[in-house]
């Protein structure tokens, strides 16, 4: 224009002069006015705008830069924004899961929409304290949302991620409805008991302490307390995300060792408000049974025809059954303008597949957010949940003995003999250690309520535009009873009866203040947060007992009036309180979207430390190279995303008991005195825990080095990760110096448990047509774990039960080998005449204990999952396999089945009488028991129907889809219990056992039929 006629610029510049004398004199007219309109381009003014998706729905908290400057803005709740700047200059908008724009100033008023990233780059990932993009990340992070969830009767949380996440192995301790699950990322890093992951449940970090009332033991052993995240309706959650590696965890500090998994729970969505009903019917039986011999083969076997009773019972059939469960979830979403509401109420009632045995939960929950003040600067979120747990135990104690456990009651029991007597009583075994367990179940009784409430309320403050102060109160509290009633009978396990109550209360309260700032910088990013959290955590329990109650049936059950009948034979109680105070901070930097920093330190103080070291920090850093971002890169058209990142940091481990480091102190006789010359002993003071005020945080320091990529149109996407965690400065009970008031002490050691392997999420969408959709997800991870350095020449734990096999263990902590390896015998066969053969490992011509060796194992060193969705028009397919290699058994069971139980009226394993096994055979712990736990399983199956319900005109329904789902539907493994994806709680001496499966409550496969409705 201004090269095609210099006319022009020359009026235009006549114009401006003559517009600013006039303007100066205060004569300007209208003429002037346009001018003036040209000077006000030229300096800044107020641009507003606002900011919305793709559907046109504002969004809160965008980051609005003017490039070249550090000018910054964010938009309030409706997504409105205002910024100094002149027209002509380009304004960098960004929002996390969304791509960031570059907008050119081309007016006052701006309207800009944000598309989503890229489809593997777009995923919001809840992390400690904060959110980021996937493409922000530099941590090792895995978030599966509710669509990835495994299917079927699921009761608590750690059980949808079975096989969703590497490195991630869930293993139950028992198929009993509730039963503990132990959860471990990424191997086993102490060799205490307390290798659990912190869980977060909406902001609100769990204590891994019990909420509900252990069992007593009334003479058939003592079962431990459930699992303490069976409080929470699955239904109602939206997320799970695993923190994996010590640059994502150590935001938590001192109870980030073992990683970290964040529970979300569901919101209300943008839209109409929405009711949705979910309805199952399940139906259960044991996976398989446990190959004992029949009446006929028993008949065929024994030598004494004095051990036929004539007659012909299965008595796995007896005890076992068809279990139903039933689940009625009721959901109600909305969000509007300034807030969003969700409430649910759910009832599941789940038989347990072991007769009498059973789960009964109702929740409630409500979440609420409210947005006040001018551009909704404070909201305020409100989350709550309760949930009443009533339980039906069975007399399956974890630490009993050879005979004092209902499963291996019936596997031993003699087949020949019938469960009741032709007058109807149930027949009576006349053995010591061998009862009718149909009359075991008849004599006892077992219920446990628990009530528990969690809840936070959260307010945030925007101070100004990128920096916002938050407030988090939350409170858990928990209250159980436990009534154990074992009613006068005609074994040996309390003859007379009994009755206990345990009681336990739990609480604990969390305080958090945080600040977070936002901010740009020409190409730069920075998000800095701040904050202080305080924790209290108070514990008690008190326990009741009676002996010589009344039989069942007569008068009124102990349970309901403990002074009906029996005399009192004890009451105790206890009360704890721990509290733990820290500081935390986070940078994350990300310069041009290619490089990014992050950075964190957290300074954690706990009463569970020595006055010396009260307080523990850690550090982590990680870096991230966004490579596709590169020009070298991005020109590539088969790569889509791109990604390096590599972290180190530290994070603590503080589960240890309370008061570790202070003396305790008890009275006894065994310390008295005689002080008067009437020779009567008065109690004296007796040590029995020695002070140790050194005693420090166990330390976790890992390296992670990862690489995300996305291929082809996303056609194949996934990670890699290596990871090296080193456990140092671990917590043990071991002997004590010369002289000292006890024989040991808690100290930390120097000895080292390396945990180290890869891991690896492959996933591609195979196809993707408008009618049809097949996607596949493949994760897995390698485990090398070896025990460093252990200042005593080994540990043990892992009891093992069996006749004559008191204070033997299975399991052994030395230095060069895996944490929990095995220590036994070799068992090389048997000779012609059917007795064992022992390796003499020593050459010394005697077997003993002498000859036993070490065996790895009891870790899977791979771990996988596969899951497969495929959808045709209206149906949908899911598969979700899971498997593990590498790993051993002690298949406890077994033992306890020798074949000498032939020669006692009890029934043995039909492979040891195949094998020729002879009767003389005494059980010893060996290899003979030893078994490979690799398997590969299709843990569901789902098969789903949505109905057209626009073709059927019905307008007030959204949708409705029918389903029918299999669980543990089939099982690849030459494991010869009942499932080989187990661990019996065995541990000693406060160490953990791994690997050892002692008569578990049996695994179940079910069927489902349900259907979600939405209105």
């Amino acid at each position: 224009m201004y090269t095609k006629n210099n006319f022009f610029t020359l009026k235009n510049i006549a114009f401006l002069v003559l517009s600013i004398v006039l303007y100066q004199t205060g004569y300007a007219n209208s003429t002037s006015a346009r001018s003036l309109n040209v000077v006000k381009t030229k300096i800044q003014s107020p641009i507003k705008g606002v900011v919305l998706d793709e559907s046109g729905v504002p969004l809160p908290g965008a980051t609005i830069i003017l490039k070249g400057t550090s000018t910054g803005a964010s938009t309030d709740f409706d997504g409105v924004f205002s910024i100094s700047a002149v027209i002509g200059q380009t304004l960098q908008v960004s929002f996390v899961g969304y791509e960031t724009l570059d907008v050119e100033v081309t007016s006052e008023n701006l309207k800009i929409n944000l598309k989503p990233l890229n489809a593997m780059l777009d995923e919001v990932l809840i992390v400690g304290y904060g959110q980021q993009t996937k493409k922000d990340l530099t941590g090792a992070v895995t978030q599966l949302s509710s669509d990835d969830f495994k299917k079927g009767v699921n009761v608590s949380p750690d059980n949808l991620i079975q096989g969703k996440v590497a490195g991630v192995r869930v293993v139950q301790s028992s198929g009993e409805p509730g039963a503990g699950v132990n959860v471990s990322i990424r191997g086993v890093g102490s060799i205490r008991s307390g290798s659990s992951p912190l869980f977060v449940v909406d902001g609100i970090p769990l204590s891994n302490e019990n909420v509900s009332a252990a069992s007593p033991n009334v003479g058939l052993g003592s079962s431990s307390a459930k699992n303490p995240l069976n409080f929470l309706n699955t239904s109602d959650i939206a997320s799970i995300t695993v923190l994996k590696d010590a640059s994502a965890a150590a935001i938590y500090g001192a109870r980030g060792s073992n990683g970290v998994v964040i529970i979300t729970t569901k919101k209300g969505k943008t839209g109409e408000a929405s009711i949705t009903v979910d309805s199952y019917l399940s139906v259960a039986s044991v996976i398989k049974k446990t190959n004992v011999l029949s009446a006929d083969e028993y008949r065929n076997a024994i030598t004494d025809v004095a051990y036929d009773h004539g007659g012909s019972t299965d008595w796995q059939e007896e005890l076992l059954r068809s279990a139903v469960t039933k689940n009625n979830n009721f959901s109600f979403a909305k969000k509007t303008d300034s807030g969003n509401y969700y409430t649910s109420l759910s009832f599941m009632d789940q038989e347990g597949i072991v007769e009498t045995s059973g789960f009964k939960r109702t929740t409630a929950r409500l979440n609420a957010e409210e947005s006040f003040l001018d551009n909704k600067r404070l909201k305020v979120k409100v989350n709550l949940t309760a949930s009443q747990i009533n339980e039906t135990g069975v007399p399956n104690g974890a630490d009993a003995g050879s005979d004092g456990q209902l499963i291996i009651h019936a596997l031993m029991a003699n087949p020949t003999q019938p469960v009741f007597t032709e007058d109807g009583d149930f027949t009576n075994f006349n053995l010591n250690q061998n009862y009718n367990p149909m009359y075991l179940l008849d004599i006892y009784d077992d219920h446990t309520q628990t009530l528990r409430v969690l809840g936070n309320l959260e307010t945030s403050f925007r101070i100004i535009d990128g920096l916002e102060y938050k407030f988090n109160y939350g409170i858990d509290r928990s209250v159980s009873e436990r009534n154990s009633t074992i009613y006068p009978n005609a074994t040996d396990r309390t003859p007379d009866g009994a009755y206990v109550q345990n009681n336990l209360e739990s609480e604990s309260v969390l305080m958090e203040h945080y600040l977070t700032y936002r901010f740009g910088l020409n190409k730069s990013k920075f998000e800095v947060l701040g904050g202080f959290s305080y924790q209290e955590f108070d514990f008690s329990g008190t326990t009741f007992s009676l002996i010589g109650i009344d039989e069942k049936g007569t008068g009124v059950a102990p349970e309901y009036d403990p002074g009906y009948s029996g005399e009192q034979s004890g009451v105790s109680g206890y009360a704890q309180r721990n509290e733990l105070q820290s500081y935390f901070g986070r940078l994350n930097y990300n310069f041009d979207d290619k490089y990014l920093l992050t950075a964190s330190l957290r300074a954690d103080g706990s009463t569970r430390f020595g006055e010396n070291n009260k307080y523990g920090y850690f550090p982590s850093f990680a870096l991230g190279w966004n490579l596709d971002n590169e020009n070298f890169i991005s020109e590539v058209d088969d790569i889509d995303q791109l990604k390096f990142r590599m972290s180190w940091g530290q994070t603590g481990n503080q589960e240890v008991q309370n008061k570790i480091t202070q003396a305790s102190y008890s009275q006894s006789a065994s310390g008295g005195y005689y002080l008067y010359d009437d020779y009567n002993l008065i109690n004296g003071i007796v040590v029995n825990r020695t002070a140790n005020p050194d005693l420090k945080w166990e330390v976790v320091e890992q390296l992670n080095v990862g690489l995300d990529f996305s291929l082809w149109n996303n056609k194949l996407y996934g990670s890699l990760d290596y990871y090296n965690k080193t456990t140092t400065d671990a917590i043990l009970n071991i002997s004590s110096e010369p002289l000292s008031p006890t024989t040991t002490v808690w100290k930390n050691i120097d000895g080292k448990i390396v945990n180290k392997g890869f891991e690896f999420a492959l996933g591609s969408k195979l196809i993707n047509a408008e009618d049809f959709s097949w996607s596949v997800d493949v994760n897995g991870a390698t485990l090398n774990n070896e025990i460093q350095n252990l200042p005593v020449s080994e540990l043990y734990s892992g009891s093992v039960a069996g006749p004559g096999l008191s204070g033997v263990f299975a399991n052994i902590y030395k230095s060069g080998y895996e944490a929990g390896s095995f220590f036994m015998l070799k068992h090389l066969g048997f000779d012609a005449d059917g007795n064992d053969i022992f390796e003499d490992f020593n050459n010394d011509s005697v077997i003993n204990t002498e000859d036993r060796q070490i065996f790895e194992g009891a870790l899977p060193n791979f771990t996988f999952g596969l899951n497969t969705n495929l959808s045709y028009k209206r149906w949908d397919l899911s598969l979700a396999f899971i498997g593990q290699t590498g790993g051993l058994l002690v298949n406890n069971t077994n033992l306890a089945l020798n074949i000498n139980n032939i020669v006692s009226d009890r029934n043995v394993l039909s492979e040891f009488y195949d094998d020729g096994a002879s009767f003389t055979n005494q059980p010893q712990l060996s290899t003979l028991y030893l078994e490979k736990s690799d398997f590969i399983r299709l843990n569901n199956a789902r098969l789903g129907y949505s109905i057209d319900t626009d073709a059927l005109n019905i307008t007030w329904l959204q949708g409705l889809n029918l389903y029918v789902s299999g669980q543990n539907l089939f099982t690849i493994t030459n494991y010869s219990g009942f499932d080989p994806l187990v661990n019996s709680p065995r541990a000693s001496g406060g160490n953990q056992s791994i690997g050892i499966d002692y008569t578990t409550y049996p695994s179940s496969r079910s069927f489902l039929l349900g259907a979600t409705l939405k209105l």
